[in-house]
């Protein structure tokens, strides 16, 4: 699928974006830039990026960002995302099986039953379904 054909998450797979990242750093021959330690470093830069979106407005204002602000926060959301991707292609990490292996880490780390409606273990809020 190019990136000009109509793309959702329902029909994209990782590899898909993976290879879209992989072909667009080939094309104009960026591999020799693209260091963990150079893509990490943009990686960064990019979430810094994104959270400016949300810098100096309230958690409610943050949910309910109209449509062209979305699709800025979105734009930056895929610079995290192709920086991430790079960053597992460069190192030839497999996304999904480490993700779902951290996955399980964090709900062993983070059990509902001490954690439920808790930011973590130091909120001193009771467990609470709200």
């Amino acid at each position: 699928m190019s990136a000009q054909e109509t793309s959702t998450d329902a029909n994209t797979s990782l590899s898909d974006l993976r290879e879209l990242v992989r072909e667009f750093v080939e094309e104009r021959n960026w591999k020799k830039f693209h260091s963990p330690k150079n893509l990490s470093m943009a990686l960064a830069i990019e979430a810094g990026e994104l959270m400016e979106h949300f810098q100096w407005i309230t958690t409610a204002e943050s949910r309910e960002l109209d449509e062209e602000k979305k699709a800025e926060v979105g734009e930056e959301l895929a610079d995290v995302l192709c920086y991430s991707l790079a960053i597992a292609n460069e190192m030839g990490i497999e996304v999904a099986s480490t993700l779902k292996k951290k996955m399980v880490k964090n709900r062993l780390k983070y059990p509902v039953e001490e954690i439920l409606g808790r930011f973590g273990h130091d909120d001193p809020r009771p467990i609470s379904e709200d």
